[in-house]
Parts: structure tokens; sequence; C-alpha cells
């Protein structure tokens, strides 16, 4: 009999065996293997063999499942680690999708009808000048 709180232990390491490898497999692809742990690369290393024999979702599954074993009693849970997923009858695909550029916004012709007027900043500089020296005449 599973307790509760083995099977909690039982998806911890399941998570964190997946996420593990799944970084691990993307440092290797990288060719950052060598600054992993020990423990990453002997997981890895034993993923390779795994592909020598069998296709690589089965492979991962297989080194997923060694991982996971391992962290269930390194996590402190008792007896043989419980089978926490179902196993899934199709083969697990990335869910990855490629980058593609957002459709440039168009932008509003500057000369169009719709367009605001726009006074020059001289004029506008002219207009305050002619404003101020006909207050400063106004009030002498």
């Amino acid at each position: 009999m599973i307790k509760a709180a083995d099977m909690m232990i039982a998806r911890r390491a399941d998570t964190k065996a997946r996420a593990d490898f799944a970084t691990w497999k993307m440092m290797a692809k990288l060719n950052g293997a060598s600054a992993l742990p020990d423990e990453a690369q002997t997981f890895l290393v034993s993923y390779r063999e795994l592909l020598k024999q069998m296709t690589e979702p089965e492979a991962t599954d297989a080194t997923i499942n060694l991982m996971y074993r391992a962290y269930y009693t390194e996590m402190g849970g008792k007896g043989t680690a419980p089978d926490v997923r179902a196993h899934l009858s199709e083969p697990v695909v990335d869910n990855v999708t490629a980058f593609k550029r957002p459709v440039p916004q168009k932008t509003k012709p500057k000369g169009g009808p719709d367009a605001k007027p726009r006074l020059p900043v001289a004029l506008i500089f002219a207009c305050l000048v002619v404003v101020y020296v006909g207050f400063r005449y106004l009030w002498r």
C-alpha cells in the first residue's frame, strides 16, 4: 500500500527528473555537458547507451524512469517507487514553435487627410515674441 506522503515524494521526484533531464539534454546539445555534475553526466552516458538499443522516445522515457527511481529513494521514499504517470501510447514530441516576426503596424502618412496640421517652430516663436513685445509697449 502506498501512503500519501510517498505519493507526494513520487510526484516531486518525477517532476524533478523530467525537468533535470530536459535541462541536461539541452546543455549537452549546446556542448555544455562538461559543466554538468557527475550525476548528470552519468545519466547522459546511460541515455546515449540506450539510444543505441532503442528509439529516442523510448530511451528518453527509460532514462527519466531511472532518474525518477534514484530521486525517489534520495528524497526519502520508502520501498519501490510507484508509477506516477500513465505511459502514453504515442511518443512525446517537443512542443516548440518557430519564431515569427510580428507584422509591422501601418503608420499613418504624414501628409494625408487625417494628419494634424503642424505649425513650424519658428512661427510659434515669432508669435510669442510679438505677444511679448506687444505687452511691453502696451503697459508703458
